[in-house]
């Protein structure tokens, strides 16, 4: 095996530690996220990131569609449909339609989904903070070599599930 080799495969093994770490980081905000919602008197079952990246998405964004949070997101517009489902069961997002179209489903936030949003926004910003910090030591050099790096995973994992998805 060459060196170029090995150092994929040792690039394919930190990818999965970094997978698995990731996991238990989530778990952990998702912890945190429903801490943070109980200390603001709110109720939100969801246990996934997910829903509250589309609670986040619709906030920023609002009114939205489908169509429109899918292409934000990266996801499927299946994976909105259900996750839209579930928001609205819960109170966080309502359905309208625009005066002028009266086919197309748009989303906004409830009262409840607003608060989830601002609760979710001061939680995220100390995230994104701390993340940044932790890369002050890379050179800009580094950092693009680092972003090309995960761009193309991001890329590999798409068409992985793409296939997984017409199979």
């Amino acid at each position: 095996m060459n060196s170029s080799e090995g150092l994929k495969r040792l690039l394919y093994g930190r990818l999965l530690h970094l997978t698995h770490l990731n996991e238990q980081l989530f778990a952990s905000e998702l912890d945190a996220f429903a801490d943070l919602t109980r200390q603001y008197g709110l109720t939100f079952t969801s246990n996934s990131l997910t829903s509250i990246h589309v609670i986040d998405c619709i906030g920023s964004h609002e009114p939205i569609n489908s169509t429109s949070i899918a292409e934000k997101m990266k996801l499927s517009k299946a994976s909105i449909t259900k996750i839209s489902g579930k928001l609205l069961q819960e109170g966080c997002i309502k359905r309208s339609r625009m005066n002028d179209n009266k086919k197309e489903v748009y989303f906004s936030l409830t009262p409840k989904g607003r608060q989830l949003f601002i609760v979710h926004a001061e939680m995220h910003e100390s995230l994104e903070q701390s993340f940044i910090q932790g890369l002050n030591t890379f050179s800009e050099a580094e950092l693009q070599a680092s972003l090309k790096f995960i761009q193309t995973v991001i890329s590999h994992s798409d068409t992985m599930i793409k296939n997984d998805e017409s199979s």
